[in-house]
């Protein structure tokens, strides 16, 4: 049952002018973003990680800087182009308010299995690389690690909602019901059987809590689900039920 954090970069000075970043070179995160990964950090501190995968833009860079920097064990870091922002191509540069005037914008919001952004990837090739990227590297940190291994990966607010999306068995066309924040984490943990979506765009949240496996039932011994949705991973245990078997 290997699980994925999958973390947002920080708050950048495009997000606040409502500019559409994309691939542009040189974005890096504001004051109040690097704020946001340090907290992470911090609440990270305790969760043991085997590595961190990043998206090679520097906004994701520096966010994973942060998060393995206020670490005191040594956590390997990985970049990959397969979690890279979406190839937004002519839109990359632009003001959300002026693409909202673009015919292609509601197709983008209604059914963006449709969309390919011009001069640029369309978005079920970016949900296909991404997807696909992430379950390669979780495959590859359970054959390193084990099945209890929790490893991260730093990305976009696109990305991650379709990685999101699979793992909710969603068609990407339903995608945008998803809100990923900056600087928000969310956890997915991948089992033989099916993926489990563990929080979604979690900006407060105590991870250790979320990440410790339910009372009675270690993580790796068990890839079904709790019937009726059981004790929950921050349940304490109940001690008529004795010692774990």
């Amino acid at each position: 049952m290997t699980t994925v954090l999958l973390i947002r970069h920080g708050r950048t000075s495009a997000n606040t002018a409502g500019i559409l970043a994309g691939r542009s070179s040189g974005v890096e995160l504001d004051d109040v973003g690097r704020t946001q990964v340090a907290d992470v950090g911090t609440r990270l501190g305790g969760v043991p990680l085997r590595g961190v995968v990043t998206s090679p833009l520097r906004r994701c860079r520096q966010t994973t800087q942060a998060l393995v920097g206020a670490r005191d064990d040594a956590c390997p870091v990985h970049t990959d182009q397969g979690i890279i922002e979406c190839g937004y191509g002519d839109w990359t540069g632009r003001t959300l308010k002026e693409l909202s005037q673009e015919k292609l914008w509601a197709t983008v919001q209604s059914q963006p299995s449709a969309v390919r952004f011009p001069g640029g990837e369309s978005m079920t090739e970016m949900s296909a690389r991404a997807v696909g990227t992430i379950r390669a590297w979780d495959a590859r940190m359970e054959a390193e690690h084990g099945a209890d291994a929790v490893w991260a990966a730093v990305s976009h607010g696109d990305v991650i909602k379709a990685v999101l999306a699979d793992a909710l068995g969603m068609h990407l066309d339903a995608f945008q019901r998803i809100l990923v924040d900056p600087a928000s984490v969310s956890i997915v943990r991948y089992t033989a059987s099916r993926p489990y979506v563990v929080t979604v765009n979690s900006t407060n949240a105590d991870l250790g809590k979320l990440l410790s496996p339910p009372p009675g039932k270690p993580a790796g011994t068990d890839d079904d689900a709790a019937v009726g949705g059981g004790l929950g991973a921050s349940a304490p245990p109940d001690p008529a039920a004795g010692e774990p078997r």
